[in-house]
């Protein structure tokens, strides 16, 4: 029996960044849905088995964490891995505090991203 498909929900500003990402999931067979905004991402959101959330910390309006934070945030039944541009270890606490599984500072190495979003699907994280 094949195993389920893995679908990760890209949140980031740049459409650079949504582009490569999206492509560098795909050439791994994962499905890639990318929005620009978080409120973008939560009129189309709805669980899956088996997804992941891989989000931006610089984001308009708000930031990653600021989403985290949220009653929407807080109730994602999903992993979710913090990107940034601008990061540091006081960030990387906050992010990990927040309920992120992972963080990676941009720009991130592919197979330690896909690395770590298979865990924190499969619950290793």
């Amino acid at each position: 029996m094949a195993p389920e498909a893995i679908t990760v929900f890209v949140v980031d500003d740049d459409d650079g960044v949504r582009d490569s990402l999206k492509l560098l999931l795909e050439s791994y067979g994962i499905e890639a849905v990318d929005y620009a905004t978080t409120d973008a991402f939560m009129r189309d959101y709805a669980p899956q088995a088996r997804s992941c959330l891989v989000l931006d910390q610089h984001l308009p309006g708000a930031t990653g964490l600021d989403f985290l934070d949220s009653a929407e945030g807080a109730q994602l039944a999903l992993p979710v891995i913090l990107l940034t541009g601008r990061g540091d270890a006081a960030l990387r606490t906050r992010a990990l505090q927040a309920g992120a599984v992972a963080y990676f500072e941009k720009p991130v190495d592919d197979q330690e991203l896909v690395d770590a979003i298979t865990r924190a699907i499969d619950g290793r994280a």
